[in-house]
């Protein structure tokens, strides 16, 4: 493993435990298994390994983005896929975890917006496209559906991390399009939600 991706590994493992305040630059050296000297070889401070950590977390998720636009499937299931696959990283991927951590952190002050507008953004074209095929009622505003669905997943996945450490998040992820399909979908469409519901991605093998 070369030597930037052994510090950000190390880095999100401590910024995952103890956030953006609790971590420390020698803590950070130990995980990684290198010299302090290694380190500001490669990054100059703790903000600046921070906003590495949220930038991998943002490309390993668009990556998920961008594969399964990539399926021929409902923009509507791509939607749902999208949440759950996001469900699974954070369960299994050490710097989305903690670069979710992070970003909601550092969001409390002036911190990165991107990642929310990009997630709003791409939510909303999805939503345009389900409105146009019909699976979405074309009465609803799909910006406004798009913030909604940002915003729903974030409180779920933050209530799931405080009560169960996300072990139950894709029981309460499933609870919430329960919730939420049959108020957006035509009601002739409501036979397709058991299906919708079940959409999930398989990443590839490394």
């Amino acid at each position: 493993m070369a030597t930037r991706q052994q510090i950000v590994l190390g880095a999100a493992e401590n910024f995952e435990r103890s956030g953006y305040e609790g971590a420390s630059l020698g803590a950070i050296v130990e995980s990684s298994g290198i010299t302090k000297g290694a380190l500001y070889f490669h990054f100059r401070s703790k903000d600046e390994l921070a906003q590495v950590v949220i930038e991998e977390q943002h490309r390993i998720s668009i990556a998920a983005v961008e594969a399964i636009a990539g399926l021929d499937i409902s923009a509507l299931e791509q939607i749902v896929m999208l949440s759950h696959e996001m469900a699974r990283q954070m369960i299994d991927e050490p710097i989305v975890r903690a670069g979710i951590r992070l970003t909601l952190e550092l969001s409390a002050t002036d911190g990165p917006t991107g990642p929310y507008l990009d997630w709003i953004a791409a939510c909303e074209k999805l939503t345009e496209q389900a409105i146009a095929q019909g699976d979405i009622l074309d009465t609803i505003d799909a910006a406004m559906l798009a913030r909604f669905v940002i915003s729903a997943y974030n409180g779920v996945q933050l209530v799931s991390n405080v009560l169960t450490h996300r072990q139950d998040l894709e029981q309460r992820l499933d609870e919430m399009w329960i919730l939420l399909l049959p108020a957006v979908m035509p009601a002739d469409r409501h036979g397709e939600i058991p299906r919708i519901r079940r959409a999930r991605w398989t990443p590839p093998a490394d």
